[in-house]
């Protein structure tokens, strides 16, 4: 993943740069990243540039490339605390690849970026090891990517993650606002938990205002404080490209930064609304203890964190049995929340309605 030319320690090491520890890094990753190939890699680590057999789309009529970037953001900080780094990956790839499906698109490979304070092998290679496992789950090969020491600029023990992936769809496939139809039902899919957002607002009720640690066991999580706040991001690529396929499914949206109202609007056109009954399912407890333990209010909680569904599809009504068991057979929980209507009051908004049981 990392590309030194140089092979001297010398004057690089007394600024802080160990090339020894970075050539150890590779060492110690190759064997992850081998894992998570696709037939069109081409060549292995050590290369200026990942390669991607291309020739494999011309089987499309009209193949239209999505691409799609981002971080972990501060849920990182969570990983440091509990000196735990392969399972950072998930959430890295969970957040890359499915932006890019819910466009209906294939996720092909994906490069990343690891900027440290200080390459400790052990650690670098624990981060690819999560990456490339995450990689596999999703379908896509994990290409390439880099390493960068930044001592003066990062303290020794502090890292930063980031990624991006490319994909592919048939134009006469692609998902999006066009498609959306009155009556389409939606059909929400279970997150894992936090995922990989809204973590400045957790870290901020629970770490700082309510001064819990990571270490603290929590009867409502079953588990430790760190172990809940670390839980991986669900990746949903491949159950949402066998739902597209396999239903009449018309938009998707990963619920991310903004939460479940905002960016379902982003797939919804301007002529038609969606209601949301939150009856319809009960977050878990996580998101009732930042919202009891920081006393956060509804609006601010249902604007920052996915609130239990980590995806969304806008599904036909004939075909939402089919949707619900392609889902559960991909290990997914998922259920009706709500219905697609022509409204010109609230055109391309998302109304929520109700109550979560028991909250």
């Amino acid at each position: 993943m990392t590309d030194h030319s140089a092979r001297t320690e010398g004057a690089y090491a007394a600024a802080g740069v160990s090339i020894e520890a970075a050539d150890r890094a590779i060492d110690l990753m190759k064997g992850w990243v081998e894992k998570a190939r696709r037939p069109e890699m081409i060549g292995g680590l050590g290369g200026f540039a990942g390669l991607f057999d291309a020739s494999a789309l011309t089987r499309y009529e009209r193949p239209l490339l999505a691409t799609s970037t981002d971080g972990v953001g501060t849920k990182v900080a969570i990983a440091q605390l509990m000196d735990v780094h392969d399972t950072i990956g998930f959430d890295l790839v969970g957040m890359v690849v499915d932006d890019l499906v819910v466009c209906g698109a294939e996720p092909l490979f994906m490069t990343d970026y690891i900027a440290c304070g200080r390459v400790v092998p052990e650690r670098i290679a624990a981060i690819v090891k999560g990456i490339a496992e995450a990689c596999v789950v999703a379908g896509c090969a994990l290409i390439g990517g880099e390493t960068a020491e930044h001592p003066g600029l990062l303290d020794p023990d502090d890292y930063d993650v980031a990624g991006a992936t490319t994909g592919v769809v048939e134009a006469s496939r692609l998902l999006g606002p066009g498609r959306v139809r009155p009556g389409d039902v939606v059909i929400a899919m279970e997150a894992s938990g936090l995922h990989s957002n809204g973590y400045s607002l957790v870290r901020h009720v629970l770490l700082e205002k309510a001064g819990w640690t990571v270490d603290r066991q929590v009867d409502d999580f079953g588990r430790t404080l760190g172990e809940e706040l670390l839980e991986p991001t669900r990746i949903y690529a491949k159950a949402c490209l066998d739902l597209a396929d396999r239903t009449e499914t018309h938009a998707m949206s990963h619920i991310t930064g903004g939460g479940l109202a905002a960016n379902l609007e982003r797939v919804l056109p301007e002529e038609l609304s969606v209601r949301i009954d939150r009856s319809t399912w009960t977050p878990q407890p996580v998101f009732d203890v930042v919202r009891r333990v920081g006393d956060v209010s509804q609006p601010d909680l249902e604007a920052t964190l996915n609130c239990g569904v980590g995806m969304v599809s806008l599904t036909a009504p004939e075909s939402v049995d089919t949707a619900v068991s392609v889902l559960a057979g991909h290990g997914i929980r998922a259920w009706v929340a709500g219905e697609v209507r022509a409204d010109e009051e609230h055109g391309g908004r998302v109304l929520l309605e109700g109550q979560h049981p028991g909250w």
